[in-house]
């Protein structure tokens, strides 16, 4: 296998496994919640881990931190911060499985984003984005309820999902010019602190006074340790590195398989204390959501590989 085939295979099989490491973050996160602990605690001992992690990275490979690295970094964070903020805030009103579904909506912003920083749109993207809204309102659909059973989880991880597209666009362009070490550490780091301070500021039961009786709990320390060590730390640094070799299109068909494991773990039982039920037309809800990546992503690549097959027919 050529030297650059296999380079786009371990990035492909790289960003595909940490795909399947973030879904079980959803479940993870809703755990830590129903144990007592509030969001910003969740997210600034989850940070504070992977921030320690790649800190020792960073030190034992004897990676230097130049000034742009840490500004993308620092820009990266700042997004990374306010869409986690709105993620696990939104797991507080929303099941496991609807946050995923909803969260790989990102999918579908990823080439919209893309379009603001100079791509062009397929046609493909924008049928995409209709067949991902008919999967939603699918998903969340509650009848009888106020609002079809869209409530402020669904609100807030939505908008997470639009904050997703632009970090993996940024990302994308960030890892061509910058270490991926600096930027997986920096980004981290800034979620950490800005959720460290946010926190701090916060008056019961919103800041880190339940931490005790949740700590107390021997799996919240394995959910946590999960989401420092594995989400997070490693994740990143694998995005950041790997990313650049795909691009964030690629990158993000990939992720697509994300909201998918999410539902399998989170109706699995798995996790203590989260077993959850999808009726038929929620989870028609959320093949649509994941035909909607296939159609936006692939088509466009199918569409060029029959083309020439039809032209030569033609000629014939």
């Amino acid at each position: 296998m050529p030297e650059s085939r296999a380079s786009h295979l371990v990035a492909v099989l790289s960003l595909a496994g940490i795909a399947l490491v973030w879904a079980g973050g959803f479940p993870a996160t809703k755990y830590c919640l129903q144990a007592g602990l509030s969001v910003g605690a969740i997210l600034a001992i989850r940070f504070a881990i992977g921030t320690v992690g790649l800190g020792l990275m960073l030190l034992l490979l004897r990676i230097p931190i130049r000034r742009r690295d840490a500004l993308d970094g620092l820009w990266l964070g700042l997004v990374l911060a306010t869409l986690f903020w709105l993620q696990t805030d939104g797991l507080r009103f929303t099941t496991t499985s609807k946050s995923g579904f909803i969260t790989g909506l990102y999918v579908i912003f990823t080439p919209m984003v893309a379009l603001l920083a100079g791509d062009r749109l397929r046609p493909s993207h924008g049928l995409g984005a209709l067949v991902a809204l008919t999967g939603l309102a699918l998903l969340v659909r509650e009848p009888g309820s106020a609002w079809g059973g869209w409530n402020r989880g669904d609100s807030e991880t939505f908008l997470a999902a639009i904050l997703c597209g632009f970090h993996i666009v940024m990302t994308a362009h960030y890892s061509r010019r910058s270490s991926g070490w600096v930027l997986a550490f920096m980004q981290v780091a800034v979620t950490g602190a800005v959720s460290l301070a946010i926190t701090l500021a916060l008056p019961a039961p919103y800041g880190f006074q339940n931490v005790g009786p949740a700590l107390a709990k021997g799996g919240t320390w394995v959910a946590l340790a999960f989401m420092g060590l594995l989400a997070t730390t490693l994740a990143f640094y694998v995005q950041s590195t790997f990313q650049a070799r795909l691009g964030a299109t690629e990158s993000a068909v990939i992720f697509s398989s994300e909201p998918v494991w999410t539902a399998c773990i989170a109706i699995s039982g798995l996790v203590p204390g989260i077993r959850e039920h999808l009726s038929p037309l929620q989870l028609a809800g959320g093949g649509l959501i994941l035909t909607a990546t296939l159609v936006a992503e692939l088509a466009p690549r199918l569409l060029r590989k029959v083309t020439p097959i039809e032209a030569e027919d033609t000629i014939g």
